[in-house]
């Protein structure tokens, strides 16, 4: 094995210390291996270090890469209409173009706005909801992450299952330090994939909640499918009742097919978030709706604003995306090739005799050591040993295959059959060191 060494990023990182709090711009991007890394460049499915190290990439920058990294035709469509400018603090017509795109694409995408990230779309989306209703609260589900705003920075971290209480009156805990305690009254939190206790707690508390808000796959803790006919339930409570059914797509769209998530599994949200997949690494979402719940944007009933949004570079690049994803239809081949790579990591652990779960529907995925056969919801993935993944995510890094440390993965539409090959070759070998 060739032996990888990282002295230029630890010294890159002491050196970023004196100048960003803790030597980076995101959390997430400390606990890399040995630590933050520094990189240089990337290519397809490949990125570089500042020590000279090849990765095979299977985090794709967290996801939105959902092209690899450079793809020629976005790099060219962003050079070019960057020329024209880059932000005009007014309408262009490529941002019409990009949302009659996303019409077509998307079922619910009646009328759009757009927004940077996927933290301030999903703030805009559930303030439409709560304009639309005059209800203050919205229902959402342990583990599942909807960014890093103080509303929604709580349920997604506990020290064990049992803290987080009883299924029927969870305990939430606040992720952070320096939230307000009144962000704890904006939601009502409950397990997810139990449509029988959503169902109850609706039905009593139904003149409080604006919205229910779910990412369609729970991908940010364990990538769990939904459980047969809990979306189709959601979307029938919401319908009884007056309630905005949002769809976190910020992981799906884009990923599962060319209209999400919602298409896959043909249940059809009041209002959605696009982001990641969409821009290939550029700084763009999108709120998608219904016109009955975007009317009030239309109407300026309810303000969106952002100095920043759809600016020239970052739609340039989702044109560019969704040109590409349209003409090659990668989809076919990225469930292929994940649920290759499942099948190999499952058999690497068999090998080894390791009790390995996989579980997702291909494009993305997770892994993880436990004696499990299948996890549900969050509070299962406490059964998962983490410093055994830890110990095989060091080992693939030392093999020049990146993962995302908390057993995420992502196939992009330029992965190739050998490359996940490799990656399986790899993994055999880590299995059998831990």
């Amino acid at each position: 094995m060739e032996k990888y060494s990282y002295t230029e990023s630890a010294a890159l990182l002491a050196r970023a210390r004196k100048a960003l709090a803790g030597g980076v711009s995101s959390e997430f991007r400390k606990y890399n291996h040995p630590h933050a890394i520094f990189y240089n460049h990337g290519e397809g499915s490949y990125i570089y270090d500042v020590d000279g190290n090849k990765y095979l990439d299977f985090t794709l920058s967290q996801g939105p890469l959902i092209l690899g990294h450079s793809h020629p035709e976005v790099l060219k469509a962003v050079a070019e209409y960057s020329r024209q400018g880059q932000l005009f603090a007014g309408q262009h017509i490529k941002e019409i173009e990009l949302a009659e795109k996303l019409q077509e694409l998307i079922s619910s995408a009646e009328l759009i706005r757009f927004c940077l990230d996927g933290s301030t779309a999903v703030q805009t989306a559930l303030r439409v909801a709560r304009a639309n209703t005059g209800r203050q609260k919205f229902l959402r589900f342990e583990g599942h992450y909807h960014g890093w705003l103080d509303n929604v920075s709580w349920g997604i971290s506990a020290s064990s299952a049992e803290a987080m209480g009883s299924r029927e009156q969870p305990k939430v805990f606040p992720w952070t330090e320096g939230l307000p305690e009144r962000a704890r009254d904006e939601f009502i939190i409950l397990p997810w994939n139990d449509l029988e206790l959503v169902k109850k707690v609706v039905a009593e508390r139904h003149k409080e909640i604006a919205a229910i808000i779910t990412e369609p796959v729970m991908c940010n803790n364990s990538c769990i499918l939904p459980a047969e006919g809990f979306l189709e339930g959601l979307r029938e409570i919401c319908d009884e009742y007056g309630i905005a059914l949002i769809f976190d797509e910020v992981i799906t769209g884009f990923r599962m097919s060319l209209g999400g998530a919602q298409q896959y599994f043909n249940v059809i949200p009041d209002l959605s978030i696009f982001a990641k997949a969409m821009g290939s690494g550029y700084p763009i979402s999108a709120v998608v709706g219904k016109r009955k719940w975007m009317n009030l944007i239309q109407d300026a009933r309810v303000i969106h604003a952002g100095t920043m949004n759809a600016g020239n570079p970052t739609v340039a690049a989702a044109l560019a995306t969704t040109s590409v994803l349209e003409a090659e239809l990668p989809y076919e081949r990225m469930f292929l090739y994940g649920q290759r790579l499942m099948d190999g990591l499952r058999q690497a652990a068999a090998a080894a005799g390791q009790k390995l779960l996989v579980q997702g529907p291909g494009p993305m995925f997770h892994m993880g050591f436990t004696h499990l056969d299948k996890v549900s919801d969050y509070r299962d993935s406490f059964n998962y040993d983490k410093a055994k993944l830890g110990k095989f995510i060091a080992g693939m890094h030392d093999r020049g295959v990146r993962v995302i440390g908390r057993g995420l993965w992502y196939i992009s539409a330029v992965h190739t059959e050998e490359e996940i090959d490799t990656a399986i070759k790899a993994a055999s070998e880590v299995m059998q060191t831990i």
